[in-house]
């Protein structure tokens, strides 16, 4: 384990030395995580925040949680900022939804997020999967379930078999703003199916709350972001994650721009004044990144605006 001197943010293997004074940040003393990642260990699961490196994952550890990742380990597409191995995956495992249950169980979660690595080699991109595990998990324990799917490759009887399932959130990842779809992305990617996911969640489900989250500093302006977020308020989204993009290794795309935390604030303002709900805005905020928070000051507020303070 990291001792508990200021470490440079994980996240960014290039260019260290000149990462910004804010994207350091003190790593929790000793070995507290090691109990989930033991546990993690042991049920043979697999979670976000090893795959995407994610500069919370101590954090997230250390309090007893972490977003499980189901589906396997190998990624069909290869996204320019994602660090998850690209290739041919092996066949699903039909005994992991058993494990995430007893996972979320023994280490007492009562809001569970769960993602996936992307399947388009699977019919239904994985949905079913995901309707086994919401149930699973729902039969052993009593948290609230929050999924972020892949966009199931635009499969509609896929997205209608998963909101039949009624996740209390719907977390749907847009990334970034359209005009950079094309050069982060995959072709398979559609920002009108983004935008479309959330119309029929909504449509079909109300009660599901949805969620979305951006990456920052890929190069796009101030107009394109509120842009984008006029969209997702336009089909449905009330919650909002913004981060800062850092590029997981020297494969992946550099950063274009370091947004210092308080442009993040401004941000996050700008974004609960335009109508969402709840927003974590931070350098270090992640999809997930204090997920529950999010869910309760949302209620606690009756629908009004909450914000989340990046730890």
């Amino acid at each position: 384990m990291p001792d508990s001197h200021s470490r440079t943010a994980t996240g960014d293997t290039t260019g260290r030395a000149r990462l910004p004074r804010w994207l350091k940040r003190n790593v929790p003393q000793g070995n507290a995580g090691h109990g989930t990642s033991q546990l993690l260990g042991e049920l043979n699961l697999r979670t976000v925040c090893d795959h995407a490196r994610c500069p919370n994952r101590m954090e997230c550890y250390t309090q007893r949680t972490a977003t499980f990742m189901i589906l396997g380990d190998v990624c069909t597409r290869g996204c320019r900022f994602c660090s998850v191995g690209k290739g041919r995956p092996r066949a699903v495992d039909p005994d992991e939804p058993r494990r995430i249950a007893e996972a979320v169980r023994r280490l007492g979660l009562r809001h569970v997020v769960v993602t996936c690595v992307t399947r388009d080699d699977l019919p239904d991109g994985g949905a079913e999967h995901f309707c086994q595990t919401i149930d699973a998990v729902r039969r052993a324990t009593g948290a609230t379930i929050e999924v972020l799917p892949s966009d199931l490759a635009g499969n509609r009887a896929a997205l209608d078999r998963l909101i039949a399932a009624a996740p209390e959130v719907y977390n749907h990842n847009t990334e970034t703003v359209p005009r950079l779809y094309s050069q982060i992305r995959t072709a398979k990617a559609d920002y009108r199916w983004t935008l479309e996911t959330f119309r029929q969640v909504r449509r079909r489900r109300p009660a599901i709350r949805l969620k979305t989250g951006l990456m920052l500093g890929l190069g796009e302006t101030t107009e394109e972001l509120l842009d984008t977020l006029a969209d997702l308020l336009e089909a449905g989204c009330r919650l909002l994650t913004l981060g800062q993009y850092l590029r997981p290794s020297p494969r992946q795309m550099p950063v274009v721009r370091y947004l210092p935390p308080d442009e993040f604030d401004q941000l996050g303002r700008l974004a609960r004044r335009m109508g969402f709900e709840s927003v974590a805005a931070g350098p270090f905020v992640r999809s997930s990144y204090h997920a529950r928070e999010m869910v309760q000051q949302r209620s606690a507020t009756g629908g009004g605006s909450a914000a989340i303070t990046p730890g």
